[in-house]
């Protein structure tokens, strides 16, 4: 009984194992196809984009539709105003959310963490018309400081929602034996705390740049023309005559290629801040 008990044990496991990649493929699949067809749209010319039936392979590929993207945009400057705008976001929510979090989670402010919450979830256009017109009556519309303003809108809520759960997961005891020996409360949040808590600021700082990154409404409405940022890139690919699916394309391709890397590059210290509870309640 035991023997066969033993032998089904590797069976067992061989269909868990292949019902989780089923699992894996099921949900990761639909993305890559986008991605894929995405791509080759941006390596085909018009004609091959609007053929029916449709053409998956480009033959041959093409670089035009990534010249179209930078002769019809100052996509270099567009670039800059992108790094500068999604940098500072993120800088300046973590700078704030950071110790907001370690504050809420140690006082188990609810009501705080509710607020937060609310902030979290709610769209970021709802707050574009009072800003907008705030802007407008100091004078700043046009310029990239109502761009970066308002991306805290969307990083800060992120940020310290993240680092409460973070917080939360944390031992206390540590900070407590801190405390016993004579720390304040400032120098165990940096000396204990802090150093404990880098996964969670690495998920918290990875979702809030992400964010700020992909932000098209406030940009669109807010910024000057020297002052958008790369998403707007995508929206200038549209014309009233037609759809350039090849220029659109490639102009997407190009907004969304730093967020993929980024997100390649810091893979391991995603999961890592996520499986240690850099996430929790979220």
């Amino acid at each position: 009984m035991s023997g066969t008990t033993m032998r089904a044990k590797p069976w067992k496991r061989r269909l868990e194992s292949l019902g989780f990649g089923l699992a894996v493929f099921a949900l990761v699949s639909p993305a890559a196809l986008v991605f894929l067809w995405m791509l080759s749209l941006s390596l085909k010319n018009e004609v091959d984009n609007t053929a029916f039936p449709p053409v998956f392979i480009p033959s041959p590929p093409t670089l035009d539709n990534f010249r179209a993207v930078f002769e019809r945009n100052d996509f270099l400057l567009q670039a800059w105003n992108s790094v500068v705008v999604s940098f500072g976001a993120t800088g300046i929510a973590l700078a704030v959310g950071i110790p907001a979090g370690y504050g809420i989670a140690k006082m188990r402010a609810t009501k705080a963490a509710v607020l937060i919450l609310i902030a979290r979830i709610t769209p970021g256009l709802s707050y574009l018309i009072p800003l907008f017109l705030l802007f407008q009556w100091i004078g700043l519309t046009g310029t990239i400081w109502p761009i970066l303003i308002t991306h805290l809108v969307l990083t800060v809520p992120i940020a310290v929602w993240v680092m409460i759960g973070f917080f939360e997961g944390l031992p206390g005891e540590l900070e407590e034996a801190a405390l016993v020996d004579g720390a304040t409360i400032w120098q165990a949040f940096r000396h204990v705390a802090l150093p404990l808590a880098r996964p969670g600021i690495t998920v918290a700082t990875i979702l809030a740049f992400i964010f700020s990154w992909n932000n098209f409404i406030f940009a669109m409405v807010l910024a000057g023309r020297e002052t958008r940022t790369l998403p707007v890139a995508v929206n200038n690919m549209l014309t009233f005559e037609q759809i350039s699916w090849g220029p659109l394309s490639a102009a997407a391709l190009l907004v969304t290629a730093p967020v993929l890397v980024l997100t390649l590059v810091a893979q391991k210290q995603i999961v890592a801040g996520l499986t240690q509870g850099g996430v929790k309640g979220g």
